[in-house]
């Protein structure tokens, strides 16, 4: 070719047409960005908001043992396993992460346990961004630079406003560890699928001298970030624990001794004269509306009500604050030691 520059044989396409140039910006320019990732991994994609809603789940729902019926000591120890040795008990495999200045602020003020706070870069300036990083940075927390891709990424697309804190999945209990105190008094709840009304029952049960909270591990809450701030710190102090099957756990606890009580607005009897707040209690409640499955209610030895007026129904965690505190009342007028 004369009067021009030759362009090579790279230079033009199958078609005759020219291929562009790097426009002066060198070959770096051109390159691409990679295979396209699955869409369960894009930000914002549906597919994506479906995966990490079913790994939240997956880690909240997580069953310790086979069957919730209470083992007997030589077979299931302390420890949580079983005659072969295989681990029955312990923490879930998803990663929860707390997304938001306001959200993350608050979950490192009660001290909620994580394992890094990620920041994003170039955040404008903002006190609750240098507070989150002196609480995380006082209390052991690592601080993680993320760019912004990546933070969408963990946080599932969330609006995390440049600040996203990673929770330490929660090790359960197993049902029987429940049952060390002196008088157990626990709480059950059976079918509550809010997080924040078990972090709050677990605050009754704190304040009022209970053993722990029973959670079952399908179709039900677990402790999750929402619970522990729910909670505010008092899930360091209450043993959660999970079972299987509620129905089963309950019948195992009736075995060991212990007097099952349902809570029902439908009950002919008040909480207030409950006969049995001197004996080893578990505590049953159920959801806001729904209140206690049948099968659960077939294992009760009473149920008794709350009275209320110019109200459906009270919220799991209400109603367990006022259980807890009038079995509290009645055992305080029986000379009976709360935990």
């Amino acid at each position: 070719m004369t009067g021009g520059t030759s362009r090579g044989k790279g230079s033009v396409s199958k078609k005759g047409k020219p291929r562009p140039g790097t426009g002066g910006y060198g070959r770096r320019k051109l390159e691409g960005k990679g295979p396209t990732p699955p869409a369960e991994m894009r930000p914002g994609h549906p597919a994506q908001r479906r995966a990490a809603a079913s790994a939240a789940a997956s880690g909240s729902r997580r069953s310790d043992h086979a069957d919730g019926a209470r083992p007997s000591r030589p077979t299931t120890g302390r420890d949580g396993r079983g005659a072969g040795g295989a681990a029955a008990r312990g923490a879930g495999t998803a990663a929860e992460f707390v997304a938001g200045r306001n959200a993350v602020l608050e979950s490192l003020r009660a001290a909620v346990p994580a394992t890094a706070l990620h920041v994003g870069p170039r955040l404008d300036s903002d006190e609750r961004i240098t507070e989150a990083i002196k609480v995380a940075a006082d209390r052991g927390v690592p601080v993680v630079e993320a760019g912004r891709a990546e933070l969408d990424r963990i946080t599932g697309g969330a609006v995390h406003q440049g600040l996203a804190l990673r929770i330490r999945p929660y090790s359960y209990a197993h049902p029987d560890d429940l049952l060390d105190a002196s008088l157990p008094l626990i709480v059950a709840l059976d079918g509550v699928t809010d997080p924040r009304n078990l972090g709050a029952v677990a605050r009754s049960v704190a304040a009022f001298g209970g053993s722990g909270v029973l959670v079952p591990a399908r179709r039900s809450a677990g402790v999750t970030a929402g619970a522990w701030k729910a909670s505010a710190g008092a899930l360091a102090r209450v043993q959660v624990a999970q079972a299987s099957n509620l129905a089963t756990a309950l019948a195992s606890y009736a075995r060991a001794g212990l007097f099952i009580v349902g809570l029902d607005a439908g009950a002919d009897d008040v909480i207030g004269s409950l006969s049995l707040a001197s004996s080893p209690l578990v505590l049953v409640i159920g959801s806001e509306g729904k209140g206690l499955s049948r099968l659960v209610a077939q294992h009760c030895d009473v149920v008794v009500k709350i009275p209320i007026s110019g109200a459906e129904s009270l919220n799991a965690g209400v109603a367990a604050g006022i259980a807890l505190y009038q079995v509290s009342l009645l055992r305080a007028a029986g000379e009976i030691p709360i935990n």
